[in-house]
């Protein structure tokens, strides 16, 4: 059975839930829209969770981003099919979906108020487009990428024992 994942804003004005096979924060992502939208370490932690078992109440103070990105890998602007949802009162950045993959909804484990499994390993992506000032605490035994690994989210957590049946 999937865990619950209880997640809410600063302010208490948008509060969630999400059903999760793989609820360990094991992936931190250094890109610039995740290094400016969650700021801290230069980095963001996305979950996974089961699209359709989210629940929301506060729908009204949502808001969402979709970001123009251009970068060496997209010399031409484009607009990210990624919707960031965050919280309009406080600006808590609360949960990622993208219609690309409908069954999934990607909760920041910053949102996170349920506890969470300590993951057995780290996996740093985007370290192409970290900042200068980011010097990622890059453990014995994690492992590091420019861009993206080729391991899903759900493949990480059935290799290692985390994933939650």
């Amino acid at each position: 059975m999937p865990v619950l994942l209880k997640g809410s804003c600063r302010c208490g004005a948008v509060s969630f839930e999400v059903q999760s096979h793989t609820p360990a924060p094991f992936m931190f992502c250094y890109c610039s829209i995740c290094r400016k939208q969650q700021g801290g370490g230069g980095y963001a932690i996305n979950l996974g969770g089961i699209a359709d078992t989210l629940e929301i109440r506060g729908k009204r103070s949502i808001g969402v981003y979709r970001a123009e990105i251009e970068d060496d890998e997209r010399p031409q602007c484009e607009t990210s099919t990624g919707e960031r949802n965050f919280c309009r009162k406080c600006g808590s950045a609360l949960w990622l979906y993208d219609p690309t993959w409908p069954d999934l909804v990607h909760p920041f484990a910053s949102a996170i108020d349920s506890e969470l499994p300590k993951p057995k390993q780290r996996v740093h992506i985007m370290l192409k487009y970290k900042a200068g000032w980011v010097e990622p605490d890059i453990a014995r035994g994690d492992k590091a990428f420019d861009l993206y690994p080729e391991e899903s989210i759900a493949d990480w957590h059935k290799r290692t024992g985390m994933w939650v049946k």
